[in-house]
């Protein structure tokens, strides 16, 4: 079953961000990953949500999707987007 990374992030320092947006795509696809959504409009519908940059990744399953997160390679990456971003994420499993 495939599984998507969902997140929701606000830049804090968008020149060090840009490191990661440059290069995270090879890492994601190393582990069957591809963009579904990044950055874009958004209009909440429902609630009091104010999702500021979102991005959607699908990955083949769960296991692709938390071994993309967990690895050694994505650990360097991840810190310079947690030092230039507050970030909120959730994987979920779908169709």
């Amino acid at each position: 079953m495939k599984a998507y990374i969902v997140a929701d992030i606000e830049m804090k320092d968008p020149v060090a961000y840009e490191a990661y947006r440059r290069d995270v795509p090879a890492m994601i696809a190393a582990y069957g990953g591809r963009y579904l959504v990044r950055g874009g409009a958004t209009r909440v519908l429902e609630g009091d949500w104010q999702p500021r940059r979102m991005v959607i990744l699908e990955f083949p399953s769960m296991q692709q999707a938390e071994a993309f997160y967990g690895s050694a390679d994505y650990e360097v990456l991840k810190a310079i987007r947690i030092r230039a971003s507050d970030s909120r994420l959730v994987a979920v499993e779908g169709c």
